[in-house]
């Protein structure tokens, strides 16, 4: 009988650490480096599965729920956009989030291909 309730806690907890932690996006604020994407990627499918747009306002995120909008700002310039979460990313480690080419350029840092940003969850 123990080693049968052992056994189906050890199954539990290893569901649950593999279960998706979806990051609640009211009161999300955190800092980072955000990188963006273009027309290598143009039309293909997010993993939302709508086809990426490089000159949509969207950005992957690894954890925020798809559709969630966020505000973006550039720490070096201040520059802000708001883009929609529609796909999965970035890739690359110590990355934030993934911005697509038009929000990119928004916040300038098209020429540096990376920035240092602030994200902020906004409520709907």
């Amino acid at each position: 009988m123990l080693k049968r309730s052992l056994t189906t806690l050890t199954l539990f907890s290893l569901l649950a650490g593999c279960a998706s932690h979806d990051i609640d996006p009211r009161g999300y604020d955190q800092s980072g480096t955000a990188s963006y994407y273009g027309a290598r990627h143009h039309g293909k499918r997010t993993a939302s599965g709508e086809p990426f747009n490089q000159h949509g306002l969207t950005a992957a995120h690894r954890s925020l729920p798809f559709g969630t909008r966020v505000l973006v700002t550039n720490l070096s310039n201040q520059q802000s956009v708001v883009v929609r979460i529609n796909d999965r990313g970035p890739h690359t480690r110590g990355r934030l989030i993934d911005l697509s080419r038009a929000a990119a350029e928004k916040i300038g840092m098209l020429r540096s291909g990376t920035a240092r940003v602030r994200v902020q969850g906004l409520s709907d």
